[in-house]
């Protein structure tokens, strides 16, 4: 396990995956377990029926197994959902992920990337991302580089680059 998850634990143990939003609220956040590491970044994975929060309200349960990979370095966090989900992937624009005490957190900044089980590459939540600028300030540097991303984000997924070439099955297998 590389300095990056040494906060989460060794693998196999239950980690705290928390979003926030830029002014510091509770976002989406669940409990995973750390599965391990490779060039991409550090996995965790939930089962079928695992449940998750966004911010107070109530749980919701999953119906899909689903795995997620945080890049050591990058603006972005993904998630690769088994089925049935009809969203094969799920990519959020957000500041670099950062571990500590068996947690992972990260800034979600809005902007999603996503692949449908069709094919099909959507870039979400544009309108959300430009209001978002406004109302919690995002600095210059913040809105480049997530724009940035999801422009990397666009094509990686779209062309089946890194993270997004298959490599997750391995991961999701573990989970299913």
């Amino acid at each position: 396990m590389s300095a990056d998850a040494q906060g989460a634990g060794l693998t196999g143990v239950a980690v705290d995956v928390v979003y926030t939003k830029y002014d510091g609220s509770l976002h989406w956040h669940h409990t995973a377990r750390l599965l391990g590491e490779d060039e991409h970044g550090v996995w965790t994975g939930c089962p079928a029926g695992s449940t998750g929060r966004r911010g107070s309200e109530r749980p919701i349960v999953w119906r899909q197994p689903f795995v997620m990979v945080f890049p050591r370095d990058a603006w972005w966090t993904a998630v690769f959902n088994g089925h049935p989900s009809k969203t094969a992937i799920y990519c959020d624009i957000t500041t670099v992920p950062q571990w500590r005490d068996g947690r992972v957190t990260m800034v979600d900044l809005d902007l999603d990337v996503i692949r449908m089980r069709d094919g099909r590459v959507l870039l979400d939540d544009e309108d959300e991302f430009a209001e978002h600028q406004v109302r919690y300030s995002y600095p210059g540097e913040v809105v480049t580089l997530a724009e940035r991303s999801a422009a990397w984000l666009m094509a990686a997924v779209r062309d089946g680059m890194a993270a997004f070439s298959g490599v997750h099955e391995s991961w999701l297998a573990q989970v299913t």
